[in-house]
């Protein structure tokens, strides 16, 4: 029991900036059980959603949603953001695969992580705002449908890092590889299915159809991966983090808008 505890506090350690502490100890428990850090999303994400409902209840929209993307960041820290960076330098170098996993691994910032970092956190904004101009028509209750949102998104951040993670091959020795080693496949299961009931209890159907956008962005960074590296390291799980979370915002705003327009008939059926 003293593991498992332990391995719960270095969950929300190792993804987010709340204060409990990390040791090596701890994460070796922690990728004992992988569906922690599942669990983790969901606590993560309902302190963001509980931030975004207060903000949105009380100021504008643009701003709300500039808060919402600074609280996000607060809470869960900078570290996959660099590692969306660190993907972005590797992914654009040209030459051979050697060139291109030193550029990956490197410390400095090249205008390939600059470039998809900027991107990457435009379309956050840019998919906030356009849930927070759907759900008026959506819902009475429109705060609510963007706190959901963004709970069922950092849900899906975390099962993709996860699911990279479970699939991908490491391509060197690190704390990623650690991670990526010790994801079996069990052990995603059991993640999977309690970041799929979570989405479904916070959003029903559409929640469901969020997770699984998350599911295949992961499969698509892991090619992406491939084909660049030949497999995968932290900063490749961090990134599916990081785009997983604004393709799930993004689904969600579309499915809304095509009930919004009347095209919504097979999700309202399954609601």
């Amino acid at each position: 029991m003293n593991n498992f505890f332990l391995a719960l506090k270095t969950s929300f350690g190792f993804l987010s900036t709340i204060p409990v502490g990390i040791t090596m100890e701890g994460l070796d428990e922690l990728v004992k059980r992988s569906y922690l850090q599942t669990f983790a999303g969901v606590v993560l994400g309902i302190m963001i959603g509980v931030f975004a409902y207060i903000t949105e209840t009380v100021l504008p929209d643009q701003i709300s949603a500039v808060l919402i993307m600074a609280f996000i960041y607060y809470l869960t820290g900078l570290n996959h953001l660099d590692g969306l960076a660190d993907f972005g330098d590797g992914a654009t170098a040209h030459g051979s695969l050697e060139k291109k996993i030193k550029a990956l691994k490197d410390v400095a910032l090249g205008i390939g992580g600059v470039g998809y970092a900027v991107l990457t956190l435009l379309a956050l904004y840019a998919s906030i705002s356009a849930l927070q101009a759907e759900a008026i028509f959506f819902s009475d209750n429109a705060a609510f449908i963007l706190a959901v949102s963004l709970l069922v998104a950092e849900i899906g951040a975390k099962q993709a890092m996860l699911t990279v993670a479970a699939f991908g091959k490491p391509i060197h020795e690190g704390l990623g590889s650690m991670v990526i080693n010790s994801t079996t496949f069990p052990r995603y299961v059991v993640s999977f299915i309690l970041g799929a009931v979570a989405s479904v209890l916070a959003f029903g159907t559409i929640g469901a159809i969020g997770y699984i956008a998350s599911i295949v962005t992961a499969f698509v960074i892991l090619n992406v991966s491939n084909r660049h590296f030949k497999g995968v390291n932290g900063d490749c799980v961090g990134t599916s983090n990081e785009i997983a979370r604004v393709i799930v915002l993004i689904v969600i705003t579309l499915v809304i808008i095509a009930s919004n327009n009347g095209y919504g008939g097979v999700v309202w059926t399954l609601l």
